[in-house]
């Protein structure tokens, strides 16, 4: 697959309005029109979590998941030790988001954090990206 892909990580239980709010703000970031978005990408154990179903159903595109394996193979620029400690990958958002835009894709937005609104610890990531530029590599 290839296209823009909006990479996910997230806490179990994380909420629909978190994960729907950073989307959008990272959407809106790269100047992106929720349209042009091909899929939401996550780790594999994140797949069947209610918030990213409805995120990816709100855009119309499918969740696609990858094993926790694939991800760590995955150079990015914002490991996380939580994401590593928990999960066994470095990244979720950022690694999900360039595997799913094809070889060579470069990310447009880097990870970001989300910011509830009551002060609770983020517990969603997210991140875009798109395919290589003609004669650029990552």
């Amino acid at each position: 697959m290839s296209g823009l892909v909006v990479g996910v990580g997230a806490c179990r239980g994380v909420g629909h309005d978190e994960v729907s709010t950073l989307v959008a703000e990272v959407l809106a970031a790269a100047g992106v029109a929720p349209d042009r978005v091909a899929a939401l990408a996550t780790v594999d154990v994140r797949g069947r979590e209610p918030a990213l179903l409805a995120a990816a159903a709100e855009l119309g595109v499918p969740l696609r998941c990858r094993p926790a394996a694939e991800l760590a193979e995955v150079d990015v620029p914002h490991p996380s030790g939580m994401a590593r400690e928990r999960l066994g990958t470095p990244s979720v958002a950022e690694a999900a988001a360039l595997l799913g835009a094809g070889p060579g894709a470069r990310l447009l937005v880097p990870k970001r954090r989300s910011s509830p609104p009551d002060g609770r610890p983020a517990m969603a990531t997210c991140a875009l990206a798109g395919p290589a530029e003609p004669g650029r590599a990552r």
